[in-house]
């Protein structure tokens, strides 16, 4: 209903980009742009109601975390809220650490990705945003990142794991459905979105099975979109190597 939808939205969006008349590296995918161009005030309030409505899943999420009854199965609650994923204040340094070391593993070999990948012609040129230079856009690229963190990783690691492995779902299995569903919904990207984020779900889901915390996998994604988000704000026009 959410990330599943965006995942058949992305790969609709792949054959557009597909069957254009021009290449895949020759064409252009926004992921923070304006929603009212010249209109700066009203720009900021689509933008938080935009986020606000795109973190529900999280909500429902929770909800149905919370309501489940007692008991565990292959080492996972039933029920108890976030807690049932391990996204609470129990372990806070040791999330931190452990978010810090993947966001910048992961975020270096992915830019590394990216780069090879769209110079091969197997990405899209990715602009991480396009809005007004303005006071609050440095902010709701904050925001925006943490909503991706938040909305992924209690869906698609927490969440969507944690069940599968209480329905009987062997571990490979759940991690290679987790890691798929991450790819299809960055097809939008082209096929190099596709593999750096299924490899990115391969790993974020071992480790959540590894260490039954979604805490970690939050604070890494929130770090790796913040850094390519702003980072992009600040160096875009400026340097010759992005493109």
């Amino acid at each position: 209903m959410s990330l599943g939808a965006s995942g058949l939205y992305a790969f609709v969006s792949l054959i557009g980009s597909l069957t254009a008349h021009k290449s895949l590296g020759a064409q252009s995918t926004v992921l923070n742009g304006s929603q009212a161009p010249g209109r700066p005030l009203l720009d900021l309030f689509l933008q938080l109601t935009s986020l606000a409505t795109d973190v529900a899943p999280v909500l429902l999420a929770w909800y149905l975390l919370q309501r489940a009854g007692p008991g565990r199965t292959n080492g996972f609650d039933h029920g108890g809220g976030f807690r049932a994923i391990g996204l609470d204040r129990t372990q806070p340094w040791r999330d931190l650490g452990r978010g810090a070391l993947l966001a910048a593993v992961i975020g270096f070999s992915g830019l590394g990705l990216y780069f090879l990948a769209f110079k091969s012609g197997l990405a899209l040129n990715i602009v991480a945003e396009s809005l007004p230079r303005v006071w609050w856009r440095i902010p709701v690229l904050l925001l925006s990142a943490l909503e991706n963190g938040l909305l992924e990783e209690v869906l698609v690691t927490g969440y969507l794991l944690s069940r599968l492995r209480i329905c009987g779902v062997r571990p490979a299995y759940a991690v290679a459905i987790s890691a798929v569903l991450r790819g299809s919904y960055h097809l939008y990207q082209g096929f190099g979105g596709f593999a750096g984020n299924a490899v990115m779900g391969v790993i974020f889901g071992t480790l959540f099975l590894r260490w039954r915390r979604t805490a970690p996998m939050v604070i890494a994604h929130t770090l790796i979109d913040a850094v390519a988000f702003v980072g992009y704000a600040t160096l875009a026009g400026h340097v010759s190597w992005l493109p």
